[in-house]
Protein backbone atom coordinates (compact mmCIF):
# COMPACT_ATOMS: atom_id res chain seq x y z
CA UNK A 1 0.00 0.00 0.00
CA UNK A 2 2.35 2.62 1.12
CA UNK A 3 4.30 1.93 -2.70
CA UNK A 4 1.26 2.95 -4.43
CA UNK A 5 0.52 5.57 -2.06
CA UNK A 6 4.28 6.54 -3.11
CA UNK A 7 3.43 5.90 -7.55
CA UNK A 8 0.32 7.98 -6.96
CA UNK A 9 2.32 10.82 -5.54
CA UNK A 10 5.68 10.35 -7.84
CA UNK A 11 3.42 9.59 -11.51
CA UNK A 12 2.40 13.96 -11.10
CA UNK A 13 5.94 14.81 -10.69
CA UNK A 14 6.87 11.90 -13.83
CA UNK A 15 5.10 13.61 -16.12
CA UNK A 16 6.24 16.78 -15.16
CA UNK A 17 10.07 15.84 -15.63
CA UNK A 18 9.09 14.02 -19.04
CA UNK A 19 7.34 17.35 -20.25
CA UNK A 20 10.48 19.76 -19.36
CA UNK A 21 12.62 16.98 -20.73
CA UNK A 22 10.78 17.66 -24.33
CA UNK A 23 10.26 21.32 -24.17
CA UNK A 24 12.63 23.57 -25.79
CA UNK A 25 16.11 25.41 -24.52
CA UNK A 26 15.49 29.05 -23.99
CA UNK A 27 17.56 29.94 -27.13
CA UNK A 28 15.58 27.64 -28.96
CA UNK A 29 12.24 29.61 -28.03
CA UNK A 30 10.57 30.70 -31.26
CA UNK A 31 11.26 34.38 -32.03
CA UNK A 32 14.66 33.98 -30.83
CA UNK A 33 17.89 34.63 -33.26
CA UNK A 34 19.21 31.22 -31.74
CA UNK A 35 16.22 29.77 -33.23
CA UNK A 36 16.04 30.77 -37.26
CA UNK A 37 16.04 27.68 -39.04
CA UNK A 38 18.81 27.15 -41.54
CA UNK A 39 18.01 28.32 -45.20
CA UNK A 40 17.36 24.95 -47.06
CA UNK A 41 19.54 24.19 -49.75
CA UNK A 42 18.78 25.51 -53.15
CA UNK A 43 17.43 22.58 -54.92
CA UNK A 44 17.72 22.56 -58.77
CA UNK A 45 14.67 23.56 -60.80
CA UNK A 46 13.52 21.16 -63.23
CA UNK A 47 13.96 21.95 -67.04
CA UNK A 48 11.18 23.67 -68.45
CA UNK A 49 9.19 21.80 -70.77
CA UNK A 50 10.18 22.67 -74.23
CA UNK A 51 7.24 25.65 -75.56
CA UNK A 52 5.22 24.23 -78.50
CA UNK A 53 6.34 27.21 -79.94
CA UNK A 54 9.49 26.23 -80.51
CA UNK A 55 8.61 23.16 -82.92
CA UNK A 56 9.83 21.10 -79.88
CA UNK A 57 7.91 18.08 -77.97
CA UNK A 58 4.35 17.49 -77.74
CA UNK A 59 2.99 19.24 -74.61
CA UNK A 60 0.06 18.73 -71.79
CA UNK A 61 -2.44 15.58 -72.61
CA UNK A 62 -2.20 12.44 -71.84
CA UNK A 63 1.72 12.11 -72.53
CA UNK A 64 1.91 10.47 -75.58
CA UNK A 65 3.74 12.07 -78.73
CA UNK A 66 1.65 13.96 -81.51
CA UNK A 67 3.57 12.48 -84.53
CA UNK A 68 3.08 14.15 -88.07
CA UNK A 69 4.48 12.48 -90.82
CA UNK A 70 4.71 13.62 -94.14
CA UNK A 71 2.40 12.72 -96.72
CA UNK A 72 3.05 10.30 -99.35
CA UNK A 73 1.87 10.21 -103.12
CA UNK A 74 -0.32 7.19 -101.82
CA UNK A 75 -1.87 8.65 -99.21
CA UNK A 76 -2.91 11.69 -101.29
CA UNK A 77 -4.30 8.91 -103.89
CA UNK A 78 -6.26 7.72 -101.23
CA UNK A 79 -8.41 10.10 -100.42
CA UNK A 80 -10.77 12.30 -102.63
CA UNK A 81 -10.40 16.64 -101.91
CA UNK A 82 -12.39 18.47 -104.03
CA UNK A 83 -11.61 22.11 -104.70
CA UNK A 84 -10.14 24.63 -107.29
CA UNK A 85 -7.15 25.48 -105.39
CA UNK A 86 -4.92 24.16 -102.31
CA UNK A 87 -2.54 25.25 -99.83
CA UNK A 88 0.26 22.90 -97.80
CA UNK A 89 1.95 23.25 -94.93
CA UNK A 90 5.70 21.32 -95.03
CA UNK A 91 7.71 20.89 -92.72
CA UNK A 92 11.46 22.17 -92.14
CA UNK A 93 12.48 19.64 -94.54
CA UNK A 94 9.88 19.97 -97.40
CA UNK A 95 7.83 17.19 -96.43
CA UNK A 96 4.02 18.53 -97.31
CA UNK A 97 2.02 17.63 -93.36
CA UNK A 98 -1.09 18.95 -94.54
CA UNK A 99 -3.08 19.16 -97.70
CA UNK A 100 -5.93 21.02 -98.16
CA UNK A 101 -8.22 22.12 -101.53
CA UNK A 102 -11.25 24.10 -101.45
CA UNK A 103 -13.16 26.45 -104.41
CA UNK A 104 -12.54 29.97 -104.85
CA UNK A 105 -15.19 32.08 -103.43
CA UNK A 106 -17.06 29.68 -102.30
CA UNK A 107 -18.45 29.35 -98.11
CA UNK A 108 -18.06 25.65 -98.87
CA UNK A 109 -15.61 24.42 -96.33
CA UNK A 110 -12.21 23.50 -97.58
CA UNK A 111 -11.13 19.81 -97.33
CA UNK A 112 -7.36 19.04 -95.82
CA UNK A 113 -5.62 15.62 -94.86
CA UNK A 114 -3.24 15.51 -92.30
CA UNK A 115 -1.49 11.73 -91.13
CA UNK A 116 -1.13 11.63 -87.49
CA UNK A 117 0.84 8.22 -85.97
CA UNK A 118 0.84 6.59 -89.51
CA UNK A 119 -2.81 7.34 -90.04
CA UNK A 120 -4.15 9.67 -92.63
CA UNK A 121 -6.93 12.07 -90.91
CA UNK A 122 -9.35 14.50 -92.84
CA UNK A 123 -10.16 18.28 -91.30
CA UNK A 124 -12.14 21.06 -92.44
CA UNK A 125 -11.96 24.58 -92.56
CA UNK A 126 -14.33 27.25 -93.30
CA UNK A 127 -14.52 29.47 -96.71
CA UNK A 128 -13.17 27.70 -99.22
CA UNK A 129 -9.96 28.52 -100.97
CA UNK A 130 -10.27 32.08 -99.74
CA UNK A 131 -10.63 31.51 -96.43
CA UNK A 132 -7.15 29.52 -96.39
CA UNK A 133 -5.12 32.02 -97.80
CA UNK A 134 -3.88 33.79 -94.79
CA UNK A 135 -3.74 30.72 -92.62
CA UNK A 136 -6.73 29.35 -91.09
CA UNK A 137 -8.04 26.66 -88.26
CA UNK A 138 -9.51 23.62 -89.56
CA UNK A 139 -11.04 20.97 -87.45
CA UNK A 140 -11.46 17.22 -87.47
CA UNK A 141 -12.46 14.17 -84.91
CA UNK A 142 -10.60 15.41 -82.09
CA UNK A 143 -8.38 17.42 -83.25
CA UNK A 144 -7.35 21.36 -84.25
CA UNK A 145 -4.80 22.12 -86.74
CA UNK A 146 -4.48 25.88 -86.95
CA UNK A 147 -2.07 27.92 -89.61
CA UNK A 148 -0.49 30.91 -88.47
CA UNK A 149 1.26 32.92 -91.30
CA UNK A 150 3.82 34.35 -89.59
CA UNK A 151 6.07 36.09 -92.12
CA UNK A 152 6.03 37.52 -95.70
CA UNK A 153 6.56 35.51 -98.98
CA UNK A 154 9.35 33.87 -99.81
CA UNK A 155 10.96 34.04 -103.00
CA UNK A 156 8.94 35.31 -106.04
CA UNK A 157 6.33 33.25 -108.77
CA UNK A 158 2.82 33.59 -108.91
CA UNK A 159 1.62 31.34 -105.38
CA UNK A 160 5.84 31.77 -103.00
CA UNK A 161 5.58 30.08 -99.59
CA UNK A 162 5.10 32.12 -96.69
CA UNK A 163 6.83 31.02 -93.15
CA UNK A 164 4.10 29.67 -91.14
CA UNK A 165 3.56 27.80 -88.32
CA UNK A 166 1.36 24.39 -87.87
CA UNK A 167 -0.40 23.84 -84.33
CA UNK A 168 -1.74 20.21 -83.84
CA UNK A 169 -3.92 20.73 -80.58
CA UNK A 170 -5.10 16.98 -79.58
CA UNK A 171 -8.80 16.96 -77.43
CA UNK A 172 -6.76 15.65 -74.40
CA UNK A 173 -4.85 19.30 -74.37
CA UNK A 174 -1.97 18.04 -76.09
CA UNK A 175 -0.58 20.45 -78.14
CA UNK A 176 2.23 20.24 -80.78
CA UNK A 177 3.67 23.18 -82.70
CA UNK A 178 5.81 22.41 -85.99
CA UNK A 179 7.46 25.15 -87.94
CA UNK A 180 7.44 25.54 -91.83
CA UNK A 181 6.00 26.97 -95.18
CA UNK A 182 2.35 28.29 -96.32
CA UNK A 183 1.75 27.71 -99.94
CA UNK A 184 -1.38 28.72 -101.63
CA UNK A 185 -2.24 28.39 -104.77
CA UNK A 186 -2.19 26.28 -108.29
Amino acid sequence: MIWSLRATRLSPLMAVLALAACSPEPAEVAGSPASAPEAPAPTPSPEPAPSPEAGGATVGGDGSAIDLQPLTAQDLDAETLAGELACSFSGGDDEVLLLARGNVASDDPAFGVVKVSGYVERVAAPGGFDGMLNGTSFAGRGKTVEIAVTGDPVGGGESPPRPATLTYDRADGARRTFPGHWNCGP
